[in-house]
């Protein structure tokens, strides 16, 4: 196969336009082209009047595609890479492996365990995702959290409500392999070669259970409602786990477990961090609230006279900003055409989140508006600091909320005023289960309100319209990423505890979930390629 880069194409563009396209670059007629397979699609709105697509394709031509790229020799057109995923080889182990979490990392890790035909038993504190859509719905209607179940805990991860966004910085081979696995199971197949995937809050839920019933189907077993409450450790190595399930607990015996508990596990961390011979440490985070837009004016502000085009959907955004007081202030895990969602997973504490459906054709658009904060600003000390100063933030929006999970939400234009909201202008609140008009600065800490202000006038210097004075700010954003490292070596071992493997977003080692899959892929490698040394059939 040739792969061709930067084809550039009109937003209507036709299968023939493209097989046209590539064949000129190739200098041959589109006849000679024997197939052509869509690799990546990017829109390019850099000039809004003439917004189109980026594309790159592989084909196969008739004739010698060596003596073809000879000719050419153009940078843009070369052979395209082998994509294929290649599993290590499998032995047997002793006993199961336990795999902890049931979020990208863990149900990812799960999956290629069972593929190798290598039985492991799949722990998860919260439910199966049919039931955790009921447990999330009954809070954001009846305001009825539960604390075991929601939007942080459950089959799928967070990342299940959500925009179920797929685009990495990550640059690994195993990428691909997560996107086609996603695709086998129901994700959408326009995920495997659009520049910036999504799956949608709606289609997520049918692709993690396709996932789940394969590891089951496979051989693997998976616990929904099971917490693991202990690690048992005893001369420097996992020797099993503590499980709770409706009130029974177990000891089940392992010597490999892999810890992708979500970064929102806290008395998981708790338990791990009375351990003194697990090392953790405190972990730079971010901070913040969702910023609210109508949906029509980020198409405006990013399309110009093509917003609203059918071949382009809703529009998004990402702005970074570094300001004079050392804070970076940038906007994360953008949803076009979605809404404001609680997230809370602790009684007493409001929590917020941002999702989109597949379709983003929601009135609004949102994202988190964050500021960086570290170590220093915790005002504590230890490897759980940044929990505290997670929950101090958490428990004070619940207060200023009115103590019923409704969130505090200010107008942009009243917040740059230091001004508290009254009312709401031409952008409308999408938040569930309920917004309370009030001043974040009751809230978050000042030096993040005063840089998230400065933060939404430089950044309203780069996309139009962002410091809309209607715009709303709902708080707070506290769950970017885990407040905790779990530390790991190369391996993707615990140096000081043969057989944990701290894995994912919540053992600090990702930030979404393409990213959080692929460590929950390396985890489990390193558990195969262990397994080979046990096998009586090394040459499986």
């Amino acid at each position: 196969m040739i792969r061709i880069a930067d084809l550039s194409m009109a937003l209507g563009y036709t299968g023939a336009d493209l097989r046209r396209a590539a064949a000129k670059k190739l200098r041959l007629a589109p006849e000679q082209l024997k197939s052509l397979a869509l690799v990546k699609r990017s829109v390019d709105a850099r000039r809004k009047s003439d917004v189109k697509f980026i594309v790159t394709v592989d084909v196969q031509v008739a004739g010698s595609e060596d003596k073809l790229l000879a000719r050419l020799r153009d940078s843009r057109v070369r052979p395209a890479p082998d994509r294929s995923y290649k599993m290590p080889k499998a032995g047997a182990l002793p006993l199961c492996p336990v795999v902890v979490g049931f979020g990208p990392a863990g149900m990812f890790a799960g999956l290629l365990l069972a593929r190798a035909r290598l039985r492991q038993i799949v722990v998860e504190r919260g439910g199966a995702v049919e039931d955790r859509q009921n447990a999330v719905q009954r809070f954001w209607q009846d305001r009825a959290l539960d604390s075991e179940c929601n939007v942080q805990f459950g089959e799928g991860g967070a990342g299940t409500f959500s925009d179920g966004k797929l685009n990495t910085g990550t640059k690994d081979e195993r990428i691909f392999f997560v996107l086609q696995t996603l695709a086998e199971h129901g994700a959408p197949e326009e995920i495997l070669f659009e520049a910036k995937p999504h799956i949608g809050t709606d289609r997520l839920p049918q692709t993690v259970r396709a996932i789940r019933e394969e590891i089951r189907r496979l051989g693997g077993e998976v616990r929904f409602n099971t917490k693991m409450e202990d690690l048992l450790v005893r001369d420097g190595a996992v020797r099993g786990v503590v499980l709770a399930c409706g009130g029974v607990r177990e000891t089940l015996e392992t010597r490999h477990v892999v810890l992708a508990i979500g970064h929102s596990a806290r008395d998981t961390f708790e338990m791990l961090c009375a351990k003194a011979c697990i090392p953790m440490e405190p972990k730079p985070f971010s901070v913040g609230a969702r910023i609210e837009h109508r949906a029509e004016a980020i198409d405006r502000a990013q399309y110009g006279a093509f917003a609203g085009h059918p071949q382009l959907g809703a529009a998004d955004y990402k702005l970074n900003v570094h300001l004079e007081n050392g804070r970076g202030v940038y906007t994360f895990c953008m949803c076009p055409g979605g809404s404001v969602v609680g997230a809370a997973s602790e009684a007493g504490g409001v929590v917020t989140n941002g999702m989109s459906a597949f379709a983003r054709d929601g009135e609004n658009s949102n994202a988190a508006l964050l500021v960086g904060v570290s170590p220093e600003d915790f005002g504590a000390e230890g490897p759980l600091a940044g929990v505290a100063f997670q929950r101090a933030i958490e428990r004070a929006a619940f207060e200023a909320g009115g103590g019923d999970y409704s969130a505090p939400c200010q107008r942009v234009g009243d917040f740059l005023e230091r001004r508290r909201t009254a009312g709401f202008g031409a952008v409308r609140p999408t938040y569930q289960p309920g917004v309370a008009p009030g001043d974040l600065r009751a809230v978050l800490p000042g030096f993040v309100c005063d840089s998230m202000a400065q933060g939404i006038l430089e950044m309203g210097k780069k996309l139009r319209g962002f410091d809309d004075p209607d715009a709303l700010l709902t708080a707070p954003e506290t769950r970017s990423s885990s407040p905790v490292r779990i530390l790991r070596g190369e391996n993707r071992e615990c140096p000081t505890v043969r057989g944990l493997f701290p894995c994912g977003e919540g053992a600090g080692y990702a930030g979404g979930i393409t990213s959080a899959a692929v460590d929950g892929l390396r985890c489990a490698e390193e558990i195969l390629r262990r397994s080979a040394d046990f096998s009586p059939h090394p040459d499986r």
